[in-house]
């Protein structure tokens, strides 16, 4: 495995790798209300596809994959698709990034396909806005989904917390209370101006330092400002691509469930991989990589310059 540095000097490991745009719930932020129009199944990767070009970008230099969508566990075969990724030498980890709410159902069978840790995607602890923000969402079903999660051996979970004033800026201390008992880390994200993203407002994360002033830093993780409440077994992770751009230390290259490589987020830049094998399929990977821009322009312009919705790029 050769490791991979783009023209800034970055080390890109981390490949994100869409499986589906198509999920279980609505969240206003993300999806339309009438959802997504379902593709060809021609018109997505297939579960080979999608572990050949796993394969290709771990010989291009990634050591960690994460699957998401949409919502991956919809997709057919997920487990397959773990278990093949897992499989490959190179990956030293294999996350997955859901809504939980199928999770009492394939807990098990992730953990036992390979997978070593999740994400929840998880915007507020109260039933009626767990209901309104999701459109179609119980919140029972993700708790539920936590705790199949614990049951099958997941450590070290952590939950995607999308930061949006006067919806959920005052359930701040209380996700930041679940982390004092539980081995969890509460990520709290900046809205992003991509795609429904304006169908809530931004709330910058110093807002969580204001609300909960005695939270101490403790390290720079990825993407994440990692701090601790004194005493707390959890971590508090404040992810600002608004606030604070993080472009200079981004390590991810992202694939969509279509088959386009996305050397940046909010970049309209795509590169085709899909009817590439061998060396093509990995120059192609590492194109895309020498062709990630030094960082995104949304302070500038105010939105994002990527042509798709969030949930048919991969969360």
């Amino acid at each position: 495995m050769i490791a991979m540095r783009d023209s800034f000097d970055r080390d890109i490991t981390y490949l994100r790798l869409s499986v589906t745009d198509l999920c279980d719930l609505r969240c206003r932020y993300c999806m339309p209300a009438e959802g997504v129009e379902k593709k060809r199944h021609e018109d997505i990767c297939s579960v080979e596809e999608l572990l050949e070009i796993a394969r290709a970008a771990v010989a291009c230099g990634v050591r960690k994959v994460r699957l998401t969508g949409g919502e991956p566990l919809v997709r057919r075969g997920i487990l397959d698709i773990c278990r093949g990724v897992a499989a490959i030498p190179g990956v030293e980890e294999l996350c997955l990034t859901t809504n939980g709410v199928r999770l009492p159902a394939l807990a098990d069978g992730l953990r036992s396909a390979g997978v070593d840790r999740l994400n929840v995607s998880l915007d507020t602890l109260r039933p009626d806005r767990y209901a309104y923000i999701t459109r179609v969402g119980r919140l029972e079903d993700v708790s539920a989904g936590l705790r199949a999660a614990e049951a099958a051996g997941f450590t070290g979970t952590k939950l995607n917390v999308v930061l949006m004033k006067g919806f959920n800026d005052d359930e701040i201390g209380d996700f930041v209370h679940l982390t004092e008992d539980r081995d969890i880390e509460v990520r709290f994200i900046e809205l992003m101006p991509i795609g429904q993203g304006g169908a809530a407002e931004y709330l910058p994360c110093g807002a969580v330092l204001e609300a909960c002033p005695d939270l101490e830093p403790v390290d720079l993780s990825g993407v994440a400002r990692r701090y601790r409440r004194p005493g707390a077994r959890g971590l508090v992770g404040l992810i600002q691509p608004m606030s604070c751009r993080f472009c200079n230390r981004c390590d991810r290259i992202r694939v969509t469930a279509d088959g386009m490589l996305k050397p940046c987020l909010h970049s309209a830049g795509e590169i085709p991989l899909r009817g590439l094998h061998g060396l093509d399929l990995e120059r192609a990977i590492r194109a895309g990589i020498a062709a990630k821009p030094e960082r995104h322009h949304m302070a500038e312009t105010g939105r994002s310059e990527a042509e798709r919705d969030m949930n048919r790029i991969g969360g």
